[in-house]
């Protein structure tokens, strides 16, 4: 039975509603509870961890057996498992649920598999709808869970002909003031952004998300990565969080100490270096080139060695939006291995 429009736009509200929950250990999730006739009989997300998950949170809205026949529509598979609370699929059985649209699969080995679960119980389940915008919101907790890393997004500004400075070095400001607010808005829904000590020395970053002159309210965690000392007075001391530093080139495992840390998205911003590095070690999910419609010259290049020797060796991506900013275009893509998209078949 395919997804009508009425639960397709049940699903939309379901995401805006996931996105009012907190980012942490367990993903963002929205539902929506709609009777046999298609109206909505209450809707639910998770509040954070230990609270009630979405289904849950939807159906301790209505009385006992009001959500019989009805259909539940969520952002992502209901659970399979008791942690701190207890499985979805079998609180939406019990409360005589008999369809649920869902639009991605739950990766977690412990947590999967109660779509198979609520099929076993009889009840209807159709997934996948809307899957790209619920992809997007949860990426950093997707990736946590299959990988154990953040997510990683790896941003440069360039000039038309690929440099990211000019022969001086200097660099600001190659894109515009569109694109320029469009990077702090990716900086304030990271949870952490990582710089290399050259770009701390050379341009004295603040590392902050701004609003205009203000700070939006959630600001990313700055990381430091690089074995020159960072000065004492140096402008990234005065951000509201504690700078995190890493005297190391094996971003492996600054990933995985991320990760521990609770980190599910970093943006790494600052220098070629650096950006080289994250894409060579194959640690790159999202690319962002800002290109600014200026030509520079020169040997300062936005990106350097990527362990690319041949061009059959080359690191091809899928292009998922191109996005003008003013004067400027935004490239975002995704990396491709053996033809096929990296998050392809994600959950």
């Amino acid at each position: 039975m395919a997804v009508n429009g009425t639960e397709r736009e049940a699903m939309s509200r379901a995401l805006e509603l996931a996105a009012r929950g907190p980012r942490g250990v367990n993903p963002q999730v929205g539902a929506v509870i709609l009777s046999p006739d298609g109206e909505i009989l209450a809707e639910g997300w998770h509040h954070g961890a230990g609270t009630p998950h979405a289904e849950v949170d939807a159906l301790s809205k209505l009385a006992p057996g009001a959500a019989h026949g009805a259909t539940a529509v969520v952002t992502l598979e209901p659970c399979n498992h008791t942690g701190r609370t207890g499985p979805c699929a079998v609180a939406l059985i019990e409360a005589g649920v008999s369809r649920v649209v869902y639009a991605l699969d739950d990766p977690g080995v412990a947590s999967g598999g109660g779509a198979e679960r609520l099929q076993d119980a009889g009840v209807s389940v159709e997934s996948g709808e809307q899957a790209d915008a619920a992809h997007a919101l949860i990426d950093g907790w997707l990736t946590a869970q299959r990988l154990g890393r953040p997510h990683i997004t790896v941003k440069w500004a360039q000039s038309l002909d690929g440099r990211a400075a000019a022969a001086d070095g200097s660099s600001q400001w190659i894109t515009g003031p569109a694109a320029r607010a469009d990077v702090h808005r990716r900086r304030a829904a990271s949870d952490a952004i990582a710089v290399g000590t050259g770009t701390v020395l050379a341009d004295d970053p603040a590392l902050t998300a701004r609003d205009g002159d203000a700070l939006f309210p959630d600001q990313p965690v700055p990381v430091i990565i690089g074995a020159r000392p960072t000065p004492p007075d140096a402008a990234v001391h005065r951000h509201p969080h504690a700078p995190l530093f890493f005297d190391t080139h094996d971003l492996p495992a600054v990933a995985a100490d991320l990760h521990a840390r609770g980190i599910q998205r970093l943006f790494v911003e600052g220098g070629p270096t650096l950006a080289s590095a994250f894409i060579a070690a194959g640690l790159a999910d999202r690319v962002l080139a800002y290109i600014a419609p200026v030509l520079l010259g020169g040997d300062r290049l936005a990106l350097t060695d990527i362990g690319v020797a041949s061009i059959g060796e080359a690191r091809r991506l899928a292009v998922d939006e191109w996005v003008p900013l003013g004067p400027d275009l935004l490239a975002i893509a995704h990396p491709v291995i053996d033809d096929r998209p990296q998050n392809e078949g994600a959950a």
